[in-house]
């Protein structure tokens, strides 16, 4: 097998990928902010690191991916500034803040599952773990890194020599244009907050040495990385808009705490274009991978679409390419059901050489594209059945487009339960057992959303198509 190399932010360079410890990889992600629906821009960052992960495990490693939800500490910018946008949302829907976070956890996990995005092994709530946050915040003070100030606590820079290094920062133009400082008492503009004092009508607040307030955000990915992965992990992944405020206080406050570097490789996806331009919701030009559905397409379209251009690549979407996407992927899944069960010929030699073609593609960086031109020269070329077959099973554990399933095009057009609703189904059971009531109640009107009426009776759970 080819081997796997990586691209390194941090250091600008593609390398051999080593994991800390041989044959396993620890992988943190980023996770949403949930005080509104994810859109396709930020589902492009799961993607990718569904492919990530998948590749790795492709690769014949164990996995352990670890995913947060921030449920708190994130203002309406990414820095300081602004209102935290979950108490922003709370108000919005008329909701508490674990109202609100109840209800938009369960909207993103059931996009994820459309999207056959694996859940991470460990998915951590912010609110679960103030506690550590505290205590990495308290070391950094003890350490000389942090120091207090009226509103709250902060991360001095100054103490970090390498600040800006991941983002590529210029420091000193900063300091030199900071005409006016949101808060006079920072002892440079770039310094981050580790906690804030909360104001006594304040939605989201703990008890803490420096009295009533909460986290800030970034402290938050650093004390759960660390908690579930060690101080020493191997991959972080995130989309390219976290390098500069969120990744680079991460970067700082992560290796002034554990005193070496603790992220050995840091991986980001680039921008999702809409007509040319950022989608962004503060934008209002973003979709909802709803409104992709209740346009016809299946969510599966998307992530052909995505698969189509390196994650590293900006990609430009219009309702034009998605639906070049779907045609391909119909075509894809047609030939599929012709080989189903194909016990055919096979040609050994041929196997290998695709075989070790996709590999090379996929272990370049998670050169996706390429890996697809393998995959259409399976499909299009003249490879027997039975190799043809067992080449697309293959791929499918890498790529994910239920190319040993095909499913129906259209949610609910035959009439039949198609196989996304049986794992949305499949999910929200799994909720219930586990007595989540918010994701199973997400996960029933995402099932709604798709044209199907989900019954629980004494006899079970059944689905039908609406009337």
């Amino acid at each position: 097998m080819e081997p796997l190399r990586l691209f390194d932010t941090l250091s600008r360079q593609l390398k051999p990928f080593s994991p800390v410890v041989p044959g396993t990889v620890g992988v943190y992600t980023c996770g949403p902010t949930v005080y509104d629906y994810a859109h396709i821009g930020n589902l492009r960052a799961y993607v990718f690191a569904d492919i990530l992960r998948r590749v790795l495990e492709y690769n014949g490693y164990q996995v352990r991916h670890v995913m947060n939800i921030t449920d708190v500490g994130h203002m309406t910018s990414d820095s300081d500034d602004g209102e935290d946008k979950m108490v922003a949302g709370a108000r919005r829907e008329r909701k508490s803040p674990e109202e609100l976070a109840a209800m938009y956890t369960g909207a993103f996990f059931a996009d994820l599952a459309l999207l056959n995005i694996k859940t991470p092994h460990v998915v951590c709530r912010a609110t679960d773990h103030v506690p550590e946050m505290i205590a990495v915040t308290r070391r950094l003070l003890e350490l000389g890194h942090a120091y207090e100030i009226g509103d709250g606590i902060y991360f001095d820079i100054s103490t970090f020599p390498s600040y800006g290094s991941l983002a590529r920062l210029d420091l000193q133009g900063q300091q030199a244009g900071a005409r006016v400082e949101v808060n006079r008492e920072k002892r440079h503009p770039a310094d981050f907050a580790l906690w804030r004092r909360a104001d006594p009508s304040h939605l989201m607040q703990w008890d803490s040495p420096w009295g009533k307030g909460y986290p800030g955000w970034h402290v938050e990915c650093s004390a759960m990385g660390m908690k579930y992965l060690g101080d020493r992990i191997d991959i972080h992944t995130g989309g390219i808009d976290h390098v500069p405020v969120h990744h680079e206080n991460e970067v700082a406050q992560s290796d002034a705490f554990a005193g070496h570097r603790v992220v050995q490789l840091w991986m980001h996806n680039e921008f999702l274009l809409v007509d040319g331009g950022r989608m962004a919701k503060s934008l209002d030009n973003f979709y909802t991978l709803t409104q992709l559905t209740e346009r016809g397409y299946h969510p599966l379209s998307y992530r052909y679409f995505c698969l189509n251009a390196h994650y590293r690549s900006k990609l430009n979407f219009t309702w034009e390419t998605l639906a070049g996407a779907q045609t391909a992927l119909e075509r894809l899944w047609g030939r599929v059901a012709q080989l189903a069960g194909d016990n055919g010929p096979r040609v050994e030699s041929l196997e290998a050489e695709l075989r070790q073609r996709f590999q090379a593609a996929v272990n370049d960086d998670l050169g996706t594209p390429q890996a697809m031109a393998v995959l259409w020269e399976v499909v299009r070329k003249e490879v027997p059945s039975g190799s043809a077959a067992l080449l697309l099973s293959e791929f499918e554990a890498v790529l994910g487009l239920d190319l040993d399933r095909a499913p129906a095009r259209r949610v609910g057009s035959t009439g039949e339960v198609p196989l996304e609703v049986k794992e949305l189904v499949a999910e929200r059971a799994r909720a219930r057992k586990a007595r989540n009531w918010p994701l199973a109640d997400a996960l029933r009107r995402r099932i709604e959303e798709l044209g199907f009426v989900v019954s629980d009776t004494p006899d079970g759970t059944t689905v039908q198509p609406a009337r």
